[in-house]
């Protein structure tokens, strides 16, 4: 569990978080969703320890980031996993060793050991026979699941996920939604997602935090983000026409 109390940043004298709180729970897929430029992309860089909040706490099961020691801040970081908008692949490395490359870095353990485990999370995103295959040979989906199986083969508490969605088409997309919703719920992991894309809130939107300049403008769960009356994330949700066509179904 990652709890958020009261937490601000500021660049150059611009505030973009204002006193944002918030529980994002393990087991279930927290989404942060909000328009460019709402400070969604920030909190995230906070959340990984990238940035350095001005105030406030976060805690990461219980244990306050700002008051840990250089050492347990490193054995957190291990306990992360990190799934980036573009997956982030290295061109050069097969599936395979993408996905054994932060047991490499991180760890001593044998290569056997490193491979058994590798191959058991690309065979749990349904890549088994992509072993020895460059990224380049794959699809956008595929590149995507590489990058969730090298997310979660370290067995992380904490899963981020920047934009997961972007530049697939709505099915492929809605695949990748399941398998990070599966994964979470298997592992019981506190995930958390960056999000603009509203199929994701719809399939996958356990709890939602909505961001508007910089503050918590509304929060809850898929179910409820249809009925409530709060004009912020109405005028968020329903901005096209498909939209507010499935908004007349759900009333």
């Amino acid at each position: 569990m990652i709890q958020l109390k009261n937490i601000a940043k500021s660049f150059d004298g611009r505030e973009v978080l204002k006193d944002i709180s918030m529980v994002f729970e393990p087991g279930k897929t927290n989404l942060i969703i909000g328009q460019s430029g709402s400070g969604k992309t920030v909190l995230l860089k906070c959340l990984l320890g990238l940035h350095h909040t001005d105030s406030g706490k976060m805690l990461f099961n219980n244990y306050a980031f700002g008051d840990m020691s250089d050492s347990e801040r490193r054995t957190l970081r291990r306990e992360m996993g990190m799934v980036f908008q573009g997956s982030a692949l290295f061109d050069s490395m097969t599936v395979l060793e993408n996905v054994m490359f932060p047991m490499q870095m991180l760890t001593k353990q044998a290569t056997a050991v490193m491979r058994k485990a590798a191959e058991e999370v690309i065979e749990r995103v349904n890549l088994v026979d992509a072993h020895n295959k460059l990224p380049a040979e794959l699809s956008g989906g595929m590149q995507k699941r590489v990058a969730i199986a090298r997310a979660v083969v370290m067995k992380p508490k904490y899963l981020f996920c920047d934009e997961p969605n972007s530049g697939l088409d709505p099915k492929t997309a809605i695949v990748i939604d399941n398998l990070i919703r599966e994964i979470t719920q298997e592992n019981n992991i506190t995930t958390v997602i960056n999000s603009h894309d509203m199929n994701s809130v719809m399939e996958i939107g356990d709890t939602i935090l909505f961001l508007k300049d910089g503050i918590k403008a509304w929060e809850g769960t898929k179910e409820e983000i249809f009925k409530t009356n709060n004009e912020a994330i109405t005028d968020f949700v329903y901005s096209s026409e498909l939209m507010k066509k499935v908004k007349e179904v759900y009333q």
